[in-house]
């Protein structure tokens, strides 16, 4: 990716020129192609009839994009709302938990689906940590320890959302598929950031959101699901997409389409549709070079702010382009709040974005600067230069920690 492919996708994403973005963990900046295609869709629906301007091709684009983006095959991958819909959906799905049954999970599992969790632990099933090895990392070898025939469940965080870390989800999976366990994985940070290979990382589910590294549109999904697991799966929620009528009673499709309904986006959908194919063309691999080289960079030079401390996990040079840090004097959401005062967007996460990770460190919050392949050194020297400034003026602010 050489300067002039960087300034002709800087050039067709707006907000670009509006805003020094590094918050694409939390939702990335939309190329001006996906939101005509948003547009689109719904003008077309707007002239001509909602139901009548339905196409089915919409659909296919999506999906065909998406299997592509993870090696899958299109009747593998459904869509949802949002990543946290998804993996509820499959969690669910798994049926009634028994007093005993153990779910494995990393520290770093975030906190929708341990909210998921909760609901089986309730019903008597153990939930427990996977020890880390020195980095910080999920330890597959420490994982081959625990199993034994009560293991029902592993799953996997790959990339939390509150540092630089990329736990080994491969080898995880190697432990999961040598067992006979199921194993979820939530990728919904490392979606567009890195290379994604389902049948590599032997997964039997894996989902993540649109809007973040992928640059779709806010309230879209996708989730893979191997399809030698998905009758296993039965939905609790169901309608005439995921279950229809076949003349003599209300069957559940045979595909990943079972986990959808009839009611859908399809201007959402064309979106997204247009993101994937954007992300697929220029490559996981060009983007995750140019993610590494600018996240490397920044990270040593945010050493040399005098207050602030880097609270990222993972071996050097192999993180991730999420970088959580706190600055001395300030709360992470006040800083936050003050850096978007001057159009610099970064976020911010409190414990319970990833409540095992942050107890077990002893963080209360921490800031998040998340880079793309969209941001420039130029914007990278602009935020130092701001933070420069603001940890040599602390504002202690007793704003409520952010979502």
């Amino acid at each position: 990716m050489n300067n002039d492919d960087l300034s002709r996708l800087r050039a067709v994403t707006p907000g670009c020129a509006q805003v020094f973005h590094f918050n694409h963990a939390g939702a990335s900046l939309p190329s001006q192609a996906t939101l005509n295609a948003v547009i689109e869709q719904l003008q077309r629906e707007a002239l001509g009839g909602p139901m009548e301007a339905a196409d089915n091709r919409v659909q296919e684009r999506a999906r065909n994009a998406a299997a592509a983006l993870l090696n899958a095959e299109p009747e593998d991958v459904a869509f949802a709302s949002s990543g946290s819909a998804a993996w509820s959906q499959a969690f669910n799905a798994l049926g009634p938990w028994q007093p005993g049954e153990r779910i494995l999970v990393g520290r770093h599992e975030w906190a929708g689906n341990l909210a998921c969790m909760a609901e089986a632990v309730k019903a008597g099933a153990r939930l427990e940590v996977i020890p880390c090895d020195a980095h910080g990392a999920v330890d597959p070898q420490a994982l081959a320890q625990m199993i034994d025939g009560q293991v029902r469940l592993i799953a996997l965080t790959w990339l939390p959302a509150n540092g630089g870390l990329i736990n080994p989800a491969a080898q995880i999976g190697s432990v999961a598929r040598r067992h006979g366990i199921p194993y979820f994985i939530d990728a919904g940070q490392a979606l567009g950031q890195l290379p994604c290979d389902v049948q590599d990382l032997q997964c039997d589910v894996l989902k993540g959101a649109g809007r973040k590294f992928l640059r779709g549109p806010r309230g879209t999904a996708l989730m893979y699901i191997r399809a030698q697991f998905l009758q296993r799966l039965l939905p609790v929620h169901r309608d005439v997409l995921s279950a229809p009528w076949d003349g003599k009673r209300f069957t559940l499709r045979d595909d990943a389409r079972r986990f959808e309904t009839s009611e859908v986006s399809l201007a959402l959908l064309a979106g997204l549709a247009n993101a994937l194919e954007e992300h697929n063309r220029l490559g996981a691999f060009a983007i995750r070079q140019r993610i590494a080289h600018l996240s490397n960079g920044l990270r040593q030079r945010l050493k040399a702010i005098p207050g602030l401390t880097l609270r990222n996990l993972g071996a050097a040079n192999q993180q991730s382009g999420l970088i959580a840090f706190t600055l001395e004097g300030w709360d992470s959401v006040a800083l936050k709040q003050t850096l978007a005062e001057r159009r610099i967007n970064i976020g911010a996460n409190g414990v319970a974005y990833t409540p095992l990770d942050m107890q077990a460190r002893g963080l209360t919050n921490i800031a998040r600067v998340s880079v793309s392949y969209l941001n420039t050194q130029e914007e990278i020297d602009v935020l130092l230069e701001n933070l420069m400034e603001l940890a040599t003026r602390p504002q202690i602010s007793m704003s409520t920690q952010s979502p």
